[in-house]
């Protein structure tokens, strides 16, 4: 394959010591707050939201009692400017997270900075979706956002992917990319001060914030640096020149033996899709994991009141219906390997590419229409040529494949016909109407 964009790039270099991989929810919080209380010099945290619930605040109290213990430290807390300021979806209207940040900081008066990052004008057209924890020159990077589901509060968890990699360079390059187009932006305000600046008095800011990041690349290595695993880091925004989203087309196009994909919500774009059909034709064996609908974490059980959020589970459940139907004979032949994973009332968000058990993309995008094209990513891709991390991926991959149900055929998932009586509306009416074409795009 011509011009893989990778090979191109200069590397971070680390050794299979220097990459950890975590196994559960429970892990992820426990590792989190040790790492928080270890920091010495610098702590930076890019999620969607740091949600103001039991987890929440117990992240942030850390947060502000590490600054307090050790207040030279840089404590930066960085989330999507809009998720900040709503309520939950279907909760009444309220101040949202930023209301909670606020009252922290009043309370500790600490140096914990909380940014809120506006990547469109609007929560429906694109949010901060970009990923990765800094501790010093660690980095801990997972598609997890800061609540009590994704951190397993209590007994209800969100699984997603944890990695944690000790790269001093690759931790320079996410802390520089964050102080470069955030810290430094005047369209980037503070949540925990007040007031907190309206989107337009802001768009001149704004309009020159979302320029710059279509175009913006990590600042990667010079030179490569030692060490048997190759990390590069990627980020993107927007259908053109989106590095990311070349890099993961790149990703399926140069799988020769097996493709391995993680996506929380079935919707592969367009490019995936015909890249995605062609690698079967050429007999690459391709599995598949992705979450039950039960298991999505817009489902709404039948016994909650529903709103119009609740039918997307069921919508991706059609894409995947007619996309097996459509595989059929690559099904049957189990060169497509289809799962669907269910755990209880527990729900799944992993995402990640993996190719001839030698690429490893870990990501928070979900290889759908809407990160592909309206949502700020990223990623970091390790390239592990003799294999030093396939014995915990294999680990991972087996732990997650415990709650699946491998598919034999389109008929093992449910249609239209079995769905409840409102999502049948919503999805009919979409439809016939013809704006289920847009949804997808959205979603």
């Amino acid at each position: 394959m011509q011009n893989v964009l990778w090979q191109q790039m200069p590397a971070f270099g680390l050794n299979s010591t220097d990459i950890e991989v975590l196994f559960s929810a429970k892990q992820y919080k426990q590792r989190l707050l040790s790492l928080i209380a270890q920091a010495t010099t610098r702590i930076y945290l890019t999620a969607l939201y740091l949600q103001d619930d039991e987890a929440g605040r117990e992240i942030l109290t850390a947060l502000h009692e590490a600054s307090l213990a050790n207040p030279k430290m840089e404590v930066k807390v960085f989330v999507d400017y809009h998720r900040a300021q709503r309520g939950l979806i279907g909760a009444s209207s309220q101040e949202g997270n930023a209301k909670f940040y606020f009252d922290f900081a009043k309370e500790f008066d600490s140096n914990v900075q909380i940014f809120g990052v506006p990547v469109k004008a609007k929560e429906l057209f694109g949010v901060l979706h970009a990923k990765g924890f800094v501790f010093d020159d660690t980095v801990l990077y997972s598609g997890a956002s800061l609540n009590n589901v994704y951190l397993q509060q209590e007994q209800r968890y969100r699984l997603d992917r944890y990695f944690i990699l000790k790269q001093q360079k690759l931790a320079d390059a996410m802390v520089g990319f964050l102080e470069q187009n955030f810290v430094q932006s005047d369209a980037v305000p503070r949540l925990d001060l007040r007031p907190i600046p309206r989107l337009v008095e802001m768009k001149a800011a704004h309009k020159q914030l979302v320029k710059h990041l279509k175009t913006f690349q990590y600042e990667n290595v010079n030179s490569a640096v030692d060490g048997k695993i190759k990390a590069r880091l990627f980020c993107g925004l927007a259908r053109r020149g989106n590095q990311l989203n070349r890099t993961i087309k790149q990703l399926f196009e140069s799988a020769q033996s097996e493709l391995i994909l993680y996506t929380p919500y079935f919707n592969f774009p367009a490019p995936l899709l015909r890249t995605l059909a062609k690698k079967l034709k050429q007999g690459v064996k391709v599995t598949i994991v992705v979450g039950d609908k039960t298991a999505n974490d817009f489902y709404l059980p039948p016994e909650e009141p529903f709103s119009k959020i609740g039918a997307l589970p069921y919508l991706y459940e059609t894409i995947l219906h007619r996309f097996l139907e459509r595989k059929h004979q690559y099904i049957e032949s189990k060169q497509l390997n289809v799962y669907l994973w269910k755990d209880d009332n527990n729900s799944f968000h992993l995402k990640g590419v993996s190719v001839d058990k030698q690429l490893h993309l870990l990501t928070g995008h979900n290889l759908n229409p809407r990160a592909w094209g309206l949502d700020l990513e990223n990623g970091i891709l390790l390239a592990d040529k003799e294999g030093l991390l396939q014995p915990d991926l294999e680990k991972e991959k087996q732990q997650i494949l415990a709650h699946c149900t491998q598919l034999t055929s389109y008929a093992d998932v449910e249609t239209i016909d079995n769905y409840p009586d409102p999502v049948k509306k919503i999805l009919g009416q979409a439809k016939r109407v013809k704006v289920d074409f847009i949804i997808k795009r959205f979603i």
